[in-house]
């Protein structure tokens, strides 16, 4: 029988996101450590929710609450579990003042007024999906805030627009649970060791194909499209594209951004301004987009050049590969 050396024996684990978290503090000689304690709470959120996503079936989380949030959508069970479980996450941590989520109609000020920073979130988009076991996913953005320290935070603080973002990521879970992150200097995932209980680097310095050959929409409304979005979805069958669309964000958004692809949600007929929510869907994805090397767009510039008015503004979205986001504004 062959001897195995010790390197076949240990086979190395790989980069946890706490040893990643600390190393990339490191480069920057004025980090005090307070967003990379917060990113380590969202992480401990989406581990929770992980948790809860994978028993949802066996202990009556899953299906409609018979309820609805602010948004005027029927909440699922698991959208409620899902905000808790980050407001409790970011609420201990310390590290945020005060929140925005899909699930409220208001700020939630978390009582640590000496905290630095805000998080707008969408605690679990796509949540109807969990009933036929179809990827979800969580998705955050963190904005350092500009009211005074000690004092409670205030509407200026999230509308700051997409640009003063200080990260955004979300974490998929399907397959495999995955957190994907950027604080401004590419963009990384991690994937979820169920046995270690860590996120581990899988998905490191990830760049979206400048093309691709998917297009992700949902063609049921393709009448009430406007109709340079029409002329696109047909240049597309044309072109002999695949069609990919699974009915949630994360999940469309995360393929294409590693195969090369686009997503699109137009305004319609029976909703003029768009669906997504601009604040917790728009920015923090068109933030990883561009930080990928992809882009976001509202159908006529950038969506993180868009002035937030609101807390639940909607928008227009059409993200992914960079030459199939320029193909759709040039109409």
């Amino acid at each position: 029988m062959a001897t195995k050396t010790v390197q076949d024996l240990v086979v190395p684990v790989g980069v946890t996101l706490d040893r990643f978290i600390m190393h990339s503090q490191s480069a920057f000689p004025y980090a005090t450590g307070e967003l990379s304690q917060l990113l380590r709470d969202i992480a401990l959120a989406g581990k929770i929710i992980n948790r809860e996503i994978n028993r949802a079936g066996l202990i009556d989380i899953a299906g409609e609450n018979g309820t609805e949030n602010v948004q005027g959508e029927n909440q699922q069970k698991l959208d409620i579990v899902a905000n808790v479980r980050f407001i409790r996450a970011l609420k201990n941590g310390g590290e945020v003042c005060a929140i925005l989520s899909e699930e409220e109609e208001d700020i939630i000020h978390t009582g640590n007024n000496h905290g630095k920073y805000v998080v707008a979130m969408d605690p679990l988009d796509g949540s109807s999906n969990i009933d036929v076991n179809v990827s979800i996913g969580s998705i955050f953005s963190i904005y350092r805030r500009v009211t005074p320290i000690n004092g409670p935070a205030s509407i200026e603080d999230f509308l700051q627009g997409g640009r003063k973002q200080v990260a955004a990521g979300y974490i998929l879970y399907g397959s495999s649970t995955m957190l994907v992150y950027s604080t401004g200097d590419g963009v990384n995932g991690f994937t979820f060791d169920q046995s270690l209980g860590e996120f581990i680097l899988s998905h490191k310095n990830i760049g979206t194909p400048a093309e691709g050959r998917i297009y992700s929409v949902n063609e049921g409304h393709y009448h009430s499209y406007p109709k340079f979005v029409q002329q696109y979805v047909a240049q597309c069958k044309s072109r002999n594209f695949s069609a990919r669309y699974i009915g949630s964000l994360v999940g469309d958004f995360h393929r294409n951004m590693l195969k090369g692809g686009i997503y699109l949600y137009p305004s319609t007929k029976k909703d003029p301004k768009g669906k997504l929510r601009l604040l917790y869907e728009c920015y923090p994805l068109a933030f990883i987009a561009e930080k990928s090397g992809g882009k976001a767009s509202d159908g006529f510039g950038s969506i993180l050049d868009i002035v937030p008015e609101s807390f639940h503004q909607r928008s227009p979205l059409y993200i992914g590969s960079a030459g199939l986001v320029d193909d759709v504004i040039k109409g």
